[in-house]
Protein backbone atom coordinates (compact mmCIF):
# COMPACT_ATOMS: atom_id res chain seq x y z
CA UNK A 1 0.00 0.00 0.00
CA UNK A 2 1.08 3.40 -0.47
CA UNK A 3 0.99 6.63 1.44
CA UNK A 4 0.45 10.35 0.29
CA UNK A 5 2.12 12.83 2.90
CA UNK A 6 0.92 16.53 2.66
CA UNK A 7 3.02 18.54 4.14
CA UNK A 8 2.61 22.68 5.02
CA UNK A 9 5.65 24.26 6.08
CA UNK A 10 7.41 27.52 5.95
CA UNK A 11 8.94 28.83 2.85
CA UNK A 12 12.41 29.33 4.91
CA UNK A 13 12.98 25.92 6.04
CA UNK A 14 12.41 23.96 2.54
CA UNK A 15 15.98 23.38 2.22
CA UNK A 16 16.65 21.64 5.57
CA UNK A 17 13.63 19.91 4.94
CA UNK A 18 14.54 18.83 1.92
CA UNK A 19 18.35 17.66 2.76
CA UNK A 20 16.89 15.78 5.96
CA UNK A 21 14.35 14.03 3.45
CA UNK A 22 17.32 13.00 0.76
CA UNK A 23 19.17 11.60 3.67
CA UNK A 24 16.26 9.71 4.56
CA UNK A 25 16.44 8.54 1.00
CA UNK A 26 13.15 10.37 -0.07
CA UNK A 27 13.93 12.43 -3.28
CA UNK A 28 10.59 12.54 -5.08
CA UNK A 29 8.12 15.28 -4.00
CA UNK A 30 6.31 18.03 -5.34
CA UNK A 31 6.37 21.76 -4.01
CA UNK A 32 3.88 24.19 -4.14
CA UNK A 33 3.71 27.65 -2.79
CA UNK A 34 0.62 28.49 -0.84
CA UNK A 35 -1.25 30.62 1.13
CA UNK A 36 -3.08 30.37 4.39
CA UNK A 37 -3.53 30.48 8.63
CA UNK A 38 -4.51 28.58 11.17
CA UNK A 39 -5.35 29.14 14.42
CA UNK A 40 -3.49 31.95 14.75
CA UNK A 41 -5.03 34.06 11.98
CA UNK A 42 -2.18 35.57 11.06
CA UNK A 43 -0.30 38.09 12.02
CA UNK A 44 -0.18 41.65 12.93
CA UNK A 45 2.27 44.46 11.17
CA UNK A 46 2.76 48.08 11.97
CA UNK A 47 3.83 49.88 9.33
CA UNK A 48 4.10 53.77 8.40
CA UNK A 49 -0.09 53.84 8.03
CA UNK A 50 -0.73 51.77 11.29
CA UNK A 51 -1.18 48.15 11.81
CA UNK A 52 -2.56 45.94 9.66
CA UNK A 53 -3.29 42.26 9.62
CA UNK A 54 -1.60 39.69 7.83
CA UNK A 55 -4.25 36.84 7.39
CA UNK A 56 -3.06 34.72 4.46
CA UNK A 57 0.34 33.96 5.12
CA UNK A 58 2.77 32.68 2.61
CA UNK A 59 4.16 28.64 2.79
CA UNK A 60 4.93 25.70 0.83
CA UNK A 61 3.22 22.72 0.35
CA UNK A 62 4.64 19.46 0.34
CA UNK A 63 3.60 16.51 -1.54
CA UNK A 64 5.08 12.96 -1.14
CA UNK A 65 3.89 9.42 -2.13
CA UNK A 66 5.49 6.82 -0.49
CA UNK A 67 5.30 2.90 0.54
CA UNK A 68 3.65 2.58 4.29
CA UNK A 69 7.25 1.16 5.48
CA UNK A 70 8.87 4.70 5.03
CA UNK A 71 5.69 6.87 6.75
CA UNK A 72 6.91 7.47 9.92
CA UNK A 73 10.43 8.23 9.42
CA UNK A 74 9.59 10.52 6.86
CA UNK A 75 6.55 12.25 9.43
CA UNK A 76 9.38 12.28 12.30
CA UNK A 77 11.86 13.95 9.49
CA UNK A 78 9.69 16.67 8.59
CA UNK A 79 9.23 17.31 12.22
CA UNK A 80 12.49 17.98 13.32
CA UNK A 81 13.60 19.77 10.01
CA UNK A 82 11.04 21.78 9.66
CA UNK A 83 10.44 22.89 13.28
CA UNK A 84 11.65 26.12 14.50
CA UNK A 85 9.59 26.24 18.06
CA UNK A 86 7.30 28.75 16.93
CA UNK A 87 3.52 29.35 16.11
CA UNK A 88 2.89 28.58 12.62
CA UNK A 89 5.73 25.90 11.57
CA UNK A 90 3.12 23.84 10.28
CA UNK A 91 1.01 20.81 9.46
CA UNK A 92 1.18 17.07 8.14
CA UNK A 93 -1.75 15.07 6.51
CA UNK A 94 -1.43 12.07 5.81
CA UNK A 95 -3.68 10.03 3.03
CA UNK A 96 -4.13 6.47 1.83
CA UNK A 97 -3.47 6.17 -2.04
CA UNK A 98 -5.44 3.70 -3.45
CA UNK A 99 -3.37 3.80 -6.72
CA UNK A 100 -0.31 4.87 -8.52
CA UNK A 101 -0.42 4.67 -11.94
CA UNK A 102 2.90 5.53 -13.60
CA UNK A 103 3.11 7.29 -17.51
CA UNK A 104 5.55 6.39 -19.31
Amino acid sequence: MTTKIEAIIREEKLNDVKQALHELGIVGMNVFEVRGHGRQGGIKLAGRTGVYQVDLLPKLQLNIVLSDHNVDKTIETICRAARTGETGDGLIFVYPIQEVIRIR
